[in-house]
């Protein structure tokens, strides 16, 4: 037998597969015939359930007042003979039947019936029975072997009188209308059904709706397509709007996708020209060395002294870009414990004190000691130490930098990290806590700055979840708020 290659299999088996899967019922389509069968099914059981016990409530009214012609009829036999024979007269005007039936079952009055004596044993009949064992019995399922026909019949016992009266009804078209239930009730459940399953339809129509939608969306988005200006609408109401903020956030997040590859793209070329610029230095002054073998022993200190400073900014803006990298890939793998903020702060005073003490500069820490924040301690370290390093690198000699925690709540504490120094121009604020941005670029890399200490903080705060901003302060120079958790 010839088998297909391999290949050709798969593709038959993909092509059943669609094939199959168009034949398939829809989620809301199954959903709906699930529902809507299950909603029949407990609607006609319960128009059923109560068809049944609103016949059963007029067979009761009926047999109570049979069970009051019967006790009537008992007393006119035992005491009035004449108005015994008046009552079951009336009675038999009306179509009812009165039969008297001892203990035994044997009939002996029949008030349809010429000859009683002719009339078969009642014993084993199920009124005859029920009144036996419970004093009261009804049926209306025996056709009458006399009289012919469909008859109610509602039977009494009289045990201190042996005596068993039975009163009966043809069971006509009168009698059965009064006994069926009412037919305009089991119109209007029924039809209620039928509106409340319209109503149903009409929603599962609007489901059925979005998911159409949502599965172009689906398909647009496996294929990678841009879905911020596709053709896609959604119902009016609650699932209509969800569907909308899912396409909405994946469209946010396809253009925050090309915003990280741009981003990425920018800081790329960022990075290569700030390790261009130490490189091209530290090799111009080695090669300058090196093709003047005869230079003096000053100038050849002085080039060196030159690549060593440069090799420190490259060694800081290599740490600076580490770090960066760490916090964008490993936000959330940071390891937390409980920092006092205050210690760390005394920490790194000790760190810049000859800085401070070369530029005249005062550090002011007005934290309570045990201002315990729950964070890591590298980055926590990284926020205060860039904050200190740029305000000593920029905010000029004999300025104060100050270093407060004037609030706090339930969940968090908030810092301001001020000096009093220079401050930069206000259109350059909102700028501050970009990666490699200088607000002087000369002098940035004159005193050494990577432009990416302001960024670090920022992601660090950030990680955290905390805020910061920065305005211009009160005394001058640069005003830092933000908060970090308890």
């Amino acid at each position: 037998m010839r088998r297909d290659p391999p290949r050709i299999r798969i593709l038959l088996r993909r092509k059943m597969k669609r094939e199959t899967g168009r034949h398939n019922i829809s989620l809301s389509s199954g959903l709906f015939l699930i529902v809507a069968t299950l909603f029949l099914s407990f609607a006609l059981l319960f128009i059923f359930f109560q068809y049944q016990r609103e016949k059963q409530y007029r067979i009761e009214i009926l047999n109570t007042r049979l069970q009051g012609y019967n006790r009537d009829i008992c007393d006119l036999w035992t005491t009035d003979t004449a108005s015994f024979s008046r009552y079951t007269r009336r009675l038999d005007e009306e179509g009812m039947r009165v039969t008297l039936i001892n203990m035994d079952g044997e009939v002996f009055y029949d008030s349809q019936a010429s000859d009683s004596k002719h009339l078969n044993n009642h014993l084993d009949r199920k009124e005859i029975q029920q009144a036996i064992k419970n004093g009261e019995g009804y049926d209306i399922k025996r056709s009458s072997s006399t009289m012919g026909g469909k008859w109610f019949y509602s039977a009494t016992s009289f045990p201190e009188k042996r005596l068993i009266v039975r009163t009966s009804h043809i069971y006509d078209v009168s009698l059965a209308t009064m006994l069926a239930s009412d037919n305009g009730y089991l119109l209007m459940a029924l039809a209620m059904s039928i509106l409340l399953l319209f109503i149903y339809y009409l929603y599962m129509r609007r489901l059925k709706l979005n998911i159409r939608q949502l599965s172009i969306f689906a398909d647009m988005a496996e294929k990678n397509q841009d879905v911020g200006n596709a053709d896609i609408h959604f119902t009016d109401d609650e699932l209509g709007d969800i569907s909308r903020n899912i396409v909405g956030l994946y469209a946010r997040l396809q253009n925050s996708e090309d915003d990280k590859t741009r981003l990425k793209r920018q800081l790329t070329q960022n990075i290569a020209h700030e390790l261009k610029t130490p490189v091209s230095s530290i090799r111009g002054y080695l090669e300058t060395i090196i093709d003047n073998p005869d230079m003096d022993e000053q100038t050849k200190a002085d080039f060196m002294g030159r690549c060593y400073d440069q090799s420190g900014r490259l060694s800081n803006l290599i740490s600076d870009i580490t770090m960066l990298s760490k916090i964008d890939e490993a936000s959330g793998s940071f390891t937390t414990e409980s920092i006092d903020i205050s210690a760390l702060l005394e920490g790194i005073r000790n760190d810049v004190e000859l800085q401070l003490e070369n530029k005249k500069m005062k550090f002011l820490i007005l934290v309570a000691p045990k201002t315990i924040v729950n964070g890591n301690q590298m980055l926590l370290y990284s926020i205060f130490r860039n904050l200190t390093d740029n305000a000593i690198a920029y905010a000029g000699e004999g300025t104060t930098i100050t270093i407060q925690c004037p609030k706090e709540d339930s969940n968090n504490y908030w810092f301001v990290f001020s000096d009093n120094g220079t401050g930069v121009p206000e259109e350059h604020l909102p700028h501050l806590f970009e990666r490699f941005y200088r607000v002087d670029k000369g002098r940035s890399r004159k005193l050494g700055g990577t432009g990416l200490g302001l960024a670090i903080v920022k992601n660090a705060v950030l990680i955290h979840g905390g805020t910061i901003s920065v305005k211009i302060g009160r005394a001058g120079g640069l005003e830092f708020r933000f908060s970090l958790p308890k």
